[in-house]
This record gives structure tokens, sequence and C-alpha cells, in this order.
């Protein structure tokens, strides 16, 4: 009985070595450098700034990747076991993703990326938006649909935008009503375009008064329609301000019962006041 038990003993003993687990140093010596870099499309000069790496282990067994670490340095070298992981790295809403196997020696990836970037402005009669007034949409078409799925939003004016290559349509709002101007735009590998987008529009503020150059009454609420009778936007104020695009409009006032209406025009860069007379 004893030597079946000292047998035991023994052999518990040997599994316990064979299965203990490494020291640090065998740990750090296990492990193999993955130095990842990528260029743009044409260029020969690593990407140093707006880079996000993310690694997943590659399982060979038919189960999902798994998530393993990730780098905003534009060059990161990571320390990993030897095996199969999946690179997939962004830039702006650009990105590519590559396999590699990584084996007992040091491996130095380098990924090209197809992308190229665009800076956005909007100008009204040649002079430039303020950031504060005008926002720009980013969309790929979709079939015979140029503006089929939205890319970005809210973008503000001279924000660097990147992009994978291809044609883009550009939607710019200025303000919040109706003065919309768009474009279509090729963007090419390794370029920066910069794109502004003209607009056709001025502000104008709504008054209505007892006489030209009167005080406006407050409380007033406004429709401004097209010629045919569509509502565009509804204000309420003493003198409330618009953005719209050049064109033909109805300008319908309600206040104390009474309905006033006048007919008026907008002319690109020519703000002005528009004003109802309480008759």
């Amino acid at each position: 009985m004893k030597l079946w038990r000292v047998a035991f003993g023994f052999l518990m003993f040997g599994a316990v070595a064979a299965f203990a687990p490494l020291t640090r140093a065998q740990d750090v010596a296990a492990l193999t450098d993955l130095t990842l870099l990528a260029h743009l499309e044409g260029e020969k000069t690593p990407i140093s700034s707006g880079l996000v790496w993310r690694l997943y282990a590659d399982p060979t067994d038919g189960t999902p990747a798994r998530f393993v670490i990730d780098s905003h340095d534009p060059s990161p070298t990571l320390k990993l076991q030897p095996g199969a992981y999946i690179i997939h790295v962004t830039y702006g809403f650009s990105g590519t993703t590559r396999r590699v196997v990584l084996g007992a020696q040091p491996l130095r990836e380098d990924v090209t990326i197809s992308a190229g970037a665009l800076t956005l402005a909007a100008t009204v009669s040649d002079t430039p938006i303020p950031p504060d007034r005008v926002n720009f949409s980013i969309y790929v078409a979709v079939g015979t649909d140029p503006e089929g799925r939205l890319i970005v939003d809210n973008i503000k004016p001279n924000v660097v935008v990147r992009l994978p290559v291809g044609v883009y349509r550009i939607v710019s709002r200025y303000g919040d009503t109706n003065a919309i101007a768009s474009s279509d735009i090729k963007v090419e590998a390794g370029k920066l375009i910069d794109v502004t987008l003209r607009h056709r529009a001025a502000t104008v503020t709504l008054k209505l008064v007892n006489k030209l150059g009167g005080d406006a009454y407050a409380g007033t609420t406004f429709s401004v329609l097209t010629p045919g009778g569509d509502t565009i936007r509804d204000l309420v104020g003493a003198f409330p301000s618009l953005i719209l695009a050049e064109g033909e409009y109805i300008l319908i006032a309600r206040n104390g019962g009474r309905i006033f209406t006048e007919e008026f025009k907008v002319r690109s860069g020519f703000d002005q006041d528009i004003e109802i007379l309480d008759r």
C-alpha cells in the first residue's frame, strides 16, 4: 500500500513539473515582434498619424476571430505569440484588412491603404460662410441614387476627412432652411482636395410693422411659403431671421387674429428686412 502511494505521489509531481507555467523570462522569449506600418497607395512615406490598428487571433477551428490588441501608434511593434492573425487598420473612413502568420522570427508588415482626403468650405457671393452657420454631409451612390448611403454628416469647414478612393456626393447646408448646395467629387489615392461649394442665398429678417421702418409687433407668427403654397418654415417673434435660397416666396404674418400676406424675392448675397404693413 505504501509503495502505491509513493508511486502516485511521484506521478503527480511529474505532471505538475511538466505543466508548470513559464517564467517571465520564458514568456518573453516565447514572444515574437510584429511591427506594423502603412502607406497610402502611390506613396512611399509611411503614414505618420491618424491610424488605428486592431489585431485579432485567427483560429484554425472555425470559431470567430478573437480580439487581441489595438493601437493608435502609427507604427507599433507588438510582442505576440507565434500564430495566425488578422490585421485591421483604419485611416479616417478608409481601411483595409490583412492576414499574417507570425513565426519565431520578427515580422515587419507594410499595409497599403487606398485613400485620399477632402477639406470642405462654403461661400455665398464669394464670401466665406462662418463655420457655425454651415455643415456638410458626404454620401456614396447606391444604384442611381447619388445620395444612397450617408457616410458622414455634420462636418464643419476646414476639417480633413479621409475617405476610400471613389466618387462622393458632397452636400452643404447653409442655415437650417432650404439653402443647400451639392457637388460630386472624385477622391484620388494620396491626394488632399480642397472643395468649396457656392451657395446662392441670403439672410432675411421678418417684421410686421405699422409703418415702414417702424417697430415690429411682438408675438407675430410668420409662415414662409413657396409660390406654389408649400410651407418652408414657421417662425414666431417680433423680428425672426432665417437663411433662404435665392428665389420667390410668399410671407404670411398672423397677429391678434388678423392675417397679412406679402410676396418677396431673395437675391443671393443681399441680406434684407421683409416688412409687412399692418393695414
